[in-house]
C-alpha cells in the first residue's frame, strides 16, 4: 500500500516577470498627445504621482503590459476557485489524464476556521473544537487513504489515467503555472483577500487566501508604488 502524503500548506511562488511600474508609465505615454488624460498626466513630474493619478481615475490598461509567473501546489478545491479568474490569466495546470497523481493531500491546519455560521449572503467561519477538529483529520485521512487505493486498484487492472482518477477528492494536490499582469491581479486579491480598508469587503476562502497573500508578496516587491496606490484607494482594480 502507498504511503500518502498529508500536507496543510499552499505554495505560489513568483518564478518570473516582466516590467514594473515605470512598465506602466511606458504604456501610457505611447497614447495620441491630444488624449486629454495623457496631457493632464503629463503635468506630472514623478513615476509614483502618474501612478496614482491613473490608480484614482482608473484608467486600467497601462497596468495591463507587464506579467507575472507563478508557480503553485494547492489541493485542487483551490485551483476550481482560482480558474474563476479568466481575464488577463493563463493556466498550465497538471494533467490527471496523461500522469498519474501522487499521493498527497490536503488537511486543514488547526487553525483553520471548520464551522459555517450565519444566514445565506452573510455566512462567517468559525474555529472548530479540538475534538472535532481531530475527529476530522482522522476522517480525511481515512478517506483519502480508501480513495487513492482504490485510484491504484484502477490503474493495475489497466483503467485509463482519466478514468482512474475519478475516485480523487478534490483534496489531493495539484500543481500548475499561472501567469498574469498587474491589472488582473488586483482583480484577483480584491476578491481572495480579506482587507477591511477595501472598498467592497471580501470574505474569500481560507486556503486561496494563503495563496492570495503570497502572490501579493511578490507584487509589491516588484510594483511597490502602483501596490501603494492600489492600497490607498481601497484596493479597487483599475
Amino acid at each position: 500500500m502507498t504511503n500518502l502524503i498529508f500536507r496543510s500548506d499552499i505554495l505560489a511562488k513568483g518564478t518570473d516577470n516582466m516590467g514594473g511600474d515605470e512598465s506602466v508609465i511606458e504604456a501610457m505615454l505611447v497614447s495620441s498627445d491630444q488624449d486629454q488624460l495623457v496631457h493632464e498626466m503629463e503635468q506630472i513630474d514623478k513615476t509614483e504621482g502618474r501612478i496614482r493619478f491613473l490608480m484614482k481615475k482608473r484608467h486600467g490598461t497601462p497596468f495591463e503590459h507587464n506579467s507575472m509567473k507563478f508557480y503553485v501546489e494547492a489541493p485542487i478545491f483551490v485551483f476550481r476557485e482560482w480558474h474563476r479568474h479568466r481575464i488577463g490569466w493563463s493556466y498550465n495546470e497538471q494533467s490527471g489524464r496523461y500522469s498519474e497523481l501522487p499521493p498527497m493531500f490536503y488537511c486543514p491546519k488547526p487553525e483553520r476556521p471548520l464551522m459555517q455560521v450565519g444566514k445565506p449572503g452573510d455566512y462567517s467561519y468559525v474555529p472548530g473544537y479540538p475534538d472535532l477538529y481531530s475527529w476530522l483529520v482522522t476522517d480525511i485521512q481515512s478517506q483519502a487513504n480508501l480513495q487513492y487505493l482504490s485510484y491504484q486498484e484502477r490503474l493495475s487492472r489497466g483503467i485509463a489515467k482519466e478514468v482512474a482518477r475519478m475516485s480523487l477528492g478534490v483534496n489531493i494536490y495539484s500543481k500548475m503555472y499561472a501567469t498574469c499582469n498587474a491589472r488582473s491581479l488586483m482583480a484577483f486579491l480584491s476578491l481572495r483577500t480579506t482587507e477591511p480598508s477595501s472598498v467592497f469587503p471580501s470574505t474569500p476562502m481560507y486556503e486561496i487566501e494563503e495563496a492570495a497573500r503570497m502572490t501579493e508578496t511578490f507584487f509589491e516587491t516588484l510594483f511597490p508604488m502602483t501596490y501603494k496606490a492600489f492600497n490607498d484607494y481601497g484596493r479597487v482594480c483599475p
